[in-house]
């Protein structure tokens, strides 16, 4: 029973899926933020200069 419990708090495995959940979530952020950005200038674009235009 003591190897096994040495074996579990060793074992690192699920460390390693947590970091690149955490890199991933991330990311997401990261491109939500700039999509969001994108949209206004966009909508903006197509609400005054195209509008205008037709």
């Amino acid at each position: 029973m003591r190897k096994l419990i040495t074996r579990f708090c060793a074992d690192e495995s699920g460390a390693t899926a947590i970091e690149y959940g955490l890199i991933a979530a991330g990311i997401a952020v990261a491109i939500i933020a700039a999509v969001q950005g994108v949209g206004g200038n966009l909508s903006t674009l197509f609400g005054t200069d195209i509008a205008g235009a037709l």
